[in-house]
């Protein structure tokens, strides 16, 4: 497999997903109207799981991607608790930090945020989504304590004290590990986090079962075999599966592959401007990726 350092096309392409939300103020959120969440009148326990999913500080272009994510339903399924040291890998923007950062730090909890590796080759797009995620997060400190930003890459250290962590978060970026040589490192690296008992948490991008696993992860579609295989060849053992965050309308067929879906809509081939003319609507309709969820657990 390419090393992420040298295959800057596959990089950017990771890269662009990850920055999405910090541009998603400035687009149009593609979720259906008709499937809107339904609010609940009932204002959730202070300091609850739910509170912080409600939070107002998460935008409204978040919030409208919990009806295909499913953050609450996601993170019991985990297994997290309060007082948990978890660990996030990539957090990117931060679509998920908003709601473990608030949740952990109000509960004296402890989160470390993996980010991707800012090192002396980084473009100046990594070191300024670095830099965006560290900055938002030190400016509510009363809301997101005190996480931890680490990093993960090619060459990176320890994401965490060896064996202090409940809980690693591999949150829909395998895909980006497989195109750039480090998914094997990063299940690695998790294990190495964990306690004995520490579960790993994984949401990603579902292939069609059966099929032969392309090893770059092209279209953004991972095999759940495949996962399983690299978290078992890494110590884990498989837990349980979930439906949480499936999505039967996706066909897995379409010009760009998951990339083509909400909320990357890519409408022309990496590294060309979007195509203005692209018919966004049929990919916009179905929804977001059909996702796999998987817990696995270090042995105790």
């Amino acid at each position: 497999m390419s090393d992420w350092l040298s295959d800057p096309s596959r990089r950017n392409a990771c890269l662009a997903v990850m920055a999405l939300a910090l541009a998603a103020c400035s687009r149009k959120a593609a979720t259906p109207a008709a499937q809107a969440p339904v609010t609940s009148t009932d204002a959730p326990a202070p300091s609850s799981l739910a509170w912080a999913v409600a939070g107002d500080w998460r935008s409204k272009a978040d919030k409208a991607r919990d009806i295909w994510r499913h953050p609450e339903q996601t993170l019991q399924f985990w297994g997290l608790k309060p007082n948990q040291t978890v660990v996030e890998f990539w957090p990117g923007a931060g679509w998920y930090t908003e709601v473990l950062a608030p949740y952990l730090a109000a509960n004296g909890g402890k989160l470390y945020a993996a980010q991707f590796q800012v090192d002396a080759l980084a473009r100046p797009a990594e070191a300024w989504l670095a830099d965006a995620y560290a900055k938002k997060i030190a400016a509510m400190p009363a809301l997101y304590g005190q996480p931890s930003i680490t990093a993960f890459g090619a060459a990176s250290g320890p994401v965490a004290p060896a064996a202090s962590a409940d809980l690693a978060i591999f949150s829909r970026d395998i895909a980006c590990w497989m195109a750039t040589g480090i998914a094997e490192k990063a299940f690695r690296d998790a294990y190495a986090a964990l306690k004995p008992g520490g579960v790993l948490g994984v949401e990603e991008s579902r292939a069609e079962p059966g099929g032969v696993q392309d090893v770059l992860a092209a279209d953004g579609y991972v095999q759940e075999a495949y996962v399983k295989r690299l978290a078992q060849e890494a110590g884990f053992i498989f837990d349980a599966a979930s439906e949480i965050n499936a999505n039967p309308k996706d066909t897995r067929s379409y010009p760009f592959g998951a990339w083509t879906l909400p909320p990357w809509r890519q409408s022309a081939p990496k590294g060309k401007p979007d195509n203005p003319g692209f018919d966004h609507a049929k990919y916009d309709a179905v929804g977001e990726s059909d996702r796999m969820t998987l817990r696995f657990v270090k042995p105790g």
